[in-house]
């Protein structure tokens, strides 16, 4: 069973940058598609992006589209979000998720594994 810590939230000031990361335990880490999600209070879930067991591909939130980078490292078992140009609005909690399945897609009912997250805090 795969089991997911995220690190790398703090405080950060509009327009700066933050890198996420999703350390997951387990044999089927390299298999699985990886994605970060976020959730602001009194607001809904949001898909932020995936990247593929492989890591050659990469889908994203229209909201982050050029700004945020998701990326996958086998050997180490962790997956990354780079966030640059932050907004206020980008304030919440973020999370890492991880699905066998080979598209779960944008939906995060459709994975299975998820962590604790990370708090991100973005200053005016």
């Amino acid at each position: 069973q795969a089991q997911l810590i995220e690190s790398g939230g703090g405080l950060v000031q509009a327009g700066g940058s933050l890198r996420l990361s999703c350390a997951a335990s387990g044999r089927m880490f390299s298999t699985y598609t990886m994605a970060w999600f976020r959730q602001a209070p009194g607001k809904e879930r949001e898909f932020v992006g995936a990247v593929s067991w492989s890591g050659g591909n990469t889908d994203y939130g229209d909201s982050v589209k050029g700004r945020f980078t998701i990326s996958k490292d086998n050997a180490k078992n962790t997956v990354y979000l780079q966030m640059n140009s932050l907004k206020p609005e980008e304030t919440a909690v973020y999370y890492c998720a991880a699905d066998r399945k080979f598209k779960p897609g944008k939906d995060g009912t459709n994975y299975l594994y998820w962590g604790h997250g990370t708090q991100v805090t973005v200053s005016s």
